[in-house]
């Protein structure tokens, strides 16, 4: 490519006329004018002419600019260690370099290269003009002739939407979407921060920028916002392909959507915080509904769907609705022509506008008025099984739920009234696990009920919720649209096949947090695949004290009884200083032979911890339904006390003696423990025992309490 012409003032010409000289060979000029332009614009100093390169600047360069800006074929890519080379020697030549800066140079050029090539490999890097620029001279176009690069597109905007090439996997248009802006921001970011510098104090070498008529323009800053964002159209498209800026802000702008365009970018955002919120992370898995149907099938569901039937009939009603869903526009092409994943997109736009539009049509005293993204991902998080209106709307209201019934499925019935109704108070006790509810407890309740049951009849409207009674759930088409959202936030959304690709210690760390029923049916299907012998078991009781929060081992274990987990592995587990405590209560529960002697003192003080926490959250949940009746309890609360006392009796040396082995079996998790004991036993012996553990306990977990990694109570 020849440079008759540069974007920046960076010395480009000489600079591969220069290297030609001294090296006998032309260097390729879309990567070495992007290598210059990028370095200038990190800051580099250009007194020699050129921007030096120091290690830092060469990290930033090569591994955070190039992959989002530049497309290099084989051939270019491969000379970027050789521009970088030449770079070093010139600034060098210039006497800016001594020896060992200079190798200090090549070192860090050898050591980035080949992380170079895997950035540049990355599918998260792709941007809108890096993928045409592929394509384009893949198919042998000049990059470097504008009217060739329009025809080009033109052709493939023109072919039949089943004919054109799709994204590499696992990439959505979304993901390419948000780097492509992201990146161009950045870049216009870079170019003002060059511009600050020209006006201030320009290097040696002269200004950075081009000249720039900004400043006398009758509104300077509307003038320089324009051109800087033309010079960096003018600079991407150098690095990809000439007039590919133009053409897709312009005629062919639907073949790189903005974000404006893809409404349920916001609601993968949406989803990806409550994942946050619940998990910490957006590694963690989610269970795999069960009802994901297969690709084949969306047209079907979408078509068969109200609201997006509707909306492709361009009902007037809904004008606005269908105009920011792309109907009938690009949705229109799609609805009649897509494939599975952009039919599965579209339900998910369309999804990500009812949410909205439930958010913005909700007052400041709307009971559920932002909580209709929470009410999907909680779905689905549950593995798409059918939830109650009622049971979640008491979550939401603080009512304290039986946590064996919060995951707990529920069957739809065959027909319901299609105004909702809250159940009576026996079949609310059913539902929440609470004893004595009245009807004054169903007049409480009966408000945040309807109120739900108004947004999840909203949701229905798309065909991705649905609702029958008390009863409401994912659809097949919802499980598919709401898990393409969350993989679009990054959320980890395995599929039903995934798990039995696992090790054991990514299953157990996954399926710990999952319904019961799930995870039991998973480790089952794992171990089966495994051909179920002894040993594939015992590899997953081996893997779950290192990979489980020990606040977890006792829902792991129970997970593993219901994947009916042979006797053989939990006898031979009994010796684990984590979990023999409760694999002894297992065994137990089996009526087998479980010598309390195998087990260490730490596994059963383990398991007695464990006791003894659940009995603390019980007194603690008799003190708040207290104060929230405003009123003090009938007696203190002694779930914790007797829990502990009933304990001691069966431990060899009594309470005083069982405190320091709960301490030291987990000190994070004993310290609540222990400061209830400290403060309320009436044995002084158990306090003073129990103050002396708390002391050690808190020194050695460095005052922080335990970071649980369970979901909150968010209903």
């Amino acid at each position: 490519m020849t440079r008759t012409r540069t974007a920046l003032n960076t010395g480009l010409d000489d600079f591969l006329a220069w290297a030609q000289q001294a090296r006998g060979a032309a260097l390729p000029g879309r990567p070495t004018d992007a290598v210059l332009s990028l370095l200038a614009l990190r800051g580099a100093d250009r007194r020699t002419g050129v921007p030096e390169p120091t290690p830092e600047l060469l990290r930033r360069v090569l591994l955070e600019d190039l992959p989002l800006l530049l497309h290099a074929d084989d051939e270019e890519l491969a000379a970027v260690p050789a521009i970088l080379t030449a770079l070093a020697d010139r600034v060098r030549a210039a006497n800016r370099l001594n020896a060992k800066r200079h190798a200090r140079v090549l070192a860090a050029v050898d050591e980035l290269v080949p992380d170079l090539a895997r950035a540049m490999a990355e599918p998260l890097n792709l941007t809108w003009p890096r993928w045409y620029a592929s394509l384009l001279r893949a198919d042998g176009i000049d990059a470097d002739a504008p009217g060739a690069v329009r025809d080009w597109l033109a052709e493939l905007d023109a072919a039949p939407h089943e004919d054109r090439p799709a994204l590499p996997a696992p990439l959505h248009r979304a993901d390419v979407t948000t780097a492509t802006f992201a990146t161009r921001a950045r870049l216009t970011e870079a170019l003002l921060e060059a511009f600050a510098h020209d006006v201030e104090g320009p290097s040696a070498a002269g200004p950075l920028l081009p000249a720039s008529t900004a400043l006398s323009a009758d509104r300077p800053e509307d003038a320089l916002a324009a051109e800087l964002e033309a010079l960096a159209g003018t600079l991407g498209d150098r690095w990809t392909a000439e007039g590919l800026t133009e053409a897709l802000t312009g005629p062919y702008e639907h073949l790189a959507p903005g974000p404006e365009a893809l409404p349920h970018v916001m609601l993968a955002d949406r989803l990806l915080d409550e994942h946050l919120d619940y998990y910490g992370a957006s590694d963690v898995p989610l269970p795999p509904p069960d009802m994901l149907p297969p690709p084949e099938g969306i047209r079907g569901l979408l078509h068969a769907a109200p609201l997006p039937a509707s909306l492709a009939a361009s009902d007037e009603d809904l004008h606005e609705l269908a105009e920011q869903c792309g109907f009938p526009g690009q949705a229109g092409v799609v609805w009649n022509a897509g494939t599975p994943a952009e039919l599965t997109e579209l339900g998910a736009d369309i999804l990500a506008a009812v949410v909205e539009r439930v958010a913005a049509d909700s007052g400041p005293d709307d009971e559920y008025a932002l909580d209709a993204a929470h009410i999907l991902y909680t779905l689905y998080e549950r593995g798409g099984t059918p939830d109650s209106v009622a049971r979640r709307a008491a979550g939401h209201i603080d009512w304290w739920l039986d946590p064996e019934l919060e995951d707990a499925p529920l069957t739809a019935p065959d027909t319901a009234p299609a105004t909702y109704t809250t159940p009576t108070p026996a079949e609310l006790g059913r539902l929440t696990g609470l004893p004595g509810l009245t009807e004054s407890s169903r007049a409480e309740l009966d408000a945040p009920a309807r109120a739900l049951a108004a947004i999840v009849d909203r949701l229905a409207g798309t065909g991705c919720v649905f609702r029958t009674g008390d009863v409401f759930g994912l659809t097949p088409l919802g499980a598919a649209v709401v898990r393409h959202a969350l993989s679009v936030g990054h959320v980890a959304v395995p599929d039903a096949k995934a798990p039995s690709g696992w090790d054991a210690a990514r299953l157990v760390a996954a399926v710990e947090p999952w319904p019961p029923h799930i995870a039991a049916r998973t480790l089952s299907d794992w171990t089966a695949a495994r051909g179920g012998g002894d040993e594939v078991w015992s590899a997953l009781l081996a893997a779950a004290p290192a990979a489980v929060p020990r606040h977890g081992i006792p829902g792991l274990l129970e997970r593993l009884d219901r994947a009916a987990i042979p006797v053989a592995p939990l006898k031979a587990a009994l010796t684990d200083p984590v979990i023999g405590g409760h694999v002894r209560r297992i065994l137990l529960a089996r009526r087998e032979e479980a010598p309390e002697e195998r087990v260490p003192p730490t596994a059963l003080a383990n398991a007695v911890l464990g006791d003894l926490l659940a009995a603390s959250l019980k007194d603690m949940r008799v003190a708040i339904e207290a104060a929230q009746q405003d009123r003090a309890p009938e007696s203190p609360p002694r779930a914790l006390l007797d829990a502990f006392d009933s304990a001691a009796a069966d431990w060899p040396g009594g309470g005083a003696a069982l405190i320091p082995v709960l301490a030291a079996a987990d000190p994070q998790r004993a310290r609540p423990v222990l400061d209830g004991l400290r403060a309320r036993h009436p044995d002084s012996a158990v306090t003073d025992s129990a103050a002396h553990a708390l002391k050690e306990a808190r020194v050695s977990t460095g005052g922080h309490h335990p970071r649980r990694r369970r979901k909150p109570r968010r209903s």
